[in-house]
């Protein structure tokens, strides 16, 4: 049956479904050939709209179908921790879902603009360029939210030997490619370049993009499951700080110790004579290393999520640059501040960092630092490299509950491990708390909701991977061409 036939709301079912389907692609689900498929599957109903516009639907459709069941556990930290009630937190969520799901309506709607006479030029050069330039728009407008970019699906599976190169969204281009590829199947040369795409990833995965820079160093990642709901309680402050104290001393032969972001639920001022200057000369005499989450500055002034290093390699801090919007700041502040004063919806107001490089020094080696959500944007990780001999990664996953997000974020982390060179050291307050060797592979990792340590060997890199030296600018050069040329060949055909 002809799929143009179908009724359109068969085709926005069957767009929506395959949205749905491509969650379980990402962690904890783990099958990631299915965003393949489903991709394949968008571009087949784009390829035979049931009526002339429906493509904007479809994609909208299919984001909705990603957006809806990727990310809807936004709503726990807005209900559980941000003090909204539970209807209205759905609400607020629902309404970010239907905003990111405008991303694909826009894809749809170019695949629609850029059709031509070569179905050829359409799968494989218009739409990968057009698909990729949405996921790369959808993480940079309005601060970004490149959460779920399909490229991360891959971590496990041949394409990801084109992250080191081409980053994330190279893999998403390499992706949406094979899709395009699988709508002109059985046509040999199309079978000839999918394998060839695949077998090529495989191939670059056998490659060494780093060297080692040192000995390995012995490393402990301390998850104290301090629970989300009493941790800035003024009465668990000395129980939280006594509690990782405690697990730090427990690990004596691990140079560097990480403590989770804000594991000191503090103001650095508050507890400089009681914490801070102590902890750091019993260190020094130790010859070891501490990193720990706080927040600097004090509440009367600009404050900041910080991390802060103390010990043998001396005293340093990194604070956070890229803050969460209506999480850590208020955009549109004028605007938007009586709005959730009338709702009684409590805002924390950081202050951004600088624009120095996110280094500090442990075990005698400069370390690349990211807090939390900054994972995600690995064209910002990249600023401390190549200096950095390790990455380290701090964050509070305990916003989000049991839910996708913790899995979801570690797999992001992965990532970044991956494109870098890099061992990546992921301490978290309620897990998942990881060491990630310098090709992304798990070497350790902790259970969720329960105090753990997470010790192991890690080894110091040097180098740098293609991705480190470029970023994002040569997947957005190569989209540049691919529909530059697209276009013209499209106008060459259609004359």
């Amino acid at each position: 049956m002809n799929p143009a036939a179908w009724p359109a709301a068969a085709q926005l079912l069957l767009a929506f479904v395959a949205g749905a389907l491509t969650v379980l692609g990402f962690a904890p689900f783990g099958f990631g050939i299915l965003p393949v498929f489903a991709l394949a599957l968008l571009f087949f109903l784009w390829r035979n709209p049931a009526r002339a516009g429906l493509n904007a639907w479809s994609g909208y459709a299919f984001g909705l179908g990603l957006m809806g069941f990727g990310v809807f556990w936004i709503r726990i930290s807005i209900a559980q921790f941000g003090g909204v009630p539970l209807a209205l937190a759905v609400v607020i969520t629902l309404v970010f879902i239907l905003f990111m799901a405008s991303y694909y309506a826009l894809a749809g709607w170019l695949s629609e603009r850029l059709r031509g006479e070569s179905d050829v030029v359409w799968l494989v050069l218009l739409l990968p360029g057009v698909w990729v330039l949405m996921e790369w728009l959808r993480g940079w407008l309005f601060t970004g939210f490149p959460w779920l970019a399909l490229g991360y699906s891959q971590i496990d599976l041949p394409l990801a030997g084109y992250g080191p190169i081409t980053g994330v969204f190279g893999i998403s281009l390499v992706l949406a490619l094979s899709a395009g590829l699988l709508n002109l199947w059985p046509r040999l040369p199309a079978v000839l370049c999918l394998l060839a795409l695949w077998a090529g990833g495989l191939g670059l995965q056998q490659l060494a993009w780093t060297e080692p820079a040192g000995e390995p160093i012995r490393v402990s990642l301390l998850q104290g499951n301090i629970p989300q709901e009493q941790k800035w309680q003024r009465a668990m402050r000395v129980p939280s700080i006594n509690r990782y104290l405690e697990m730090t001393g427990s690990v004596p032969d691990s140079r560097i110790v990480v403590w989770p972001e804000t594991a000191v639920p503090a103001f650095d001022s508050e507890v400089e004579s009681t914490l801070l200057v102590p902890l750091h000369e019993q260190l020094r005499a130790q010859q070891r290393d501490v990193l720990l989450g706080i927040v600097a500055g004090r509440d009367d002034a600009d404050y900041y999520n910080a991390m802060m290093s103390l010990g043998v390699s001396g005293r340093d801090h990194y604070h956070k640059r890229h803050l969460v919007p209506f999480g850590e700041f208020l955009p549109f502040d004028e605007w938007t501040r009586p709005v959730l004063d009338f709702l009684h919806i409590p805002m924390s107001d950081f202050s951004p960092g600088g624009d120095g490089k996110p280094l500090v020094t442990l075990a005698g080696y400069p370390a690349g630092i990211d807090i939390c959500y900054e994972d995600a944007y690995g064209n910002e990780i990249i600023r401390a490299l190549p200096e950095a001999a390790l990455l380290i990664n701090a964050s509070n996953d305990a916003w989000f509950g049991d839910s996708l997000a913790p899995h979801q974020h570690l797999e992001i982390a992965r990532m970044r491990a991956l494109e870098t060179g890099r061992f990546l050291l992921r301490a978290t307050n309620t897990g998942i708390s990881a060491i990630i060797n310098e090709r992304g592979r798990l070497r350790a990792s902790s259970p969720q909701f329960e105090q753990a340590i997470l010790s192991g060997d890690i080894v110091p890199m040097r180098g740098s991977t293609p991705f480190v030296f470029w970023g994002n600018l040569a997947v957005l050069v190569l989209v540049g061409l691919m529909l530059v040329f697209g276009v013209w060949q499209r106008q060459r055909v259609g004359a």
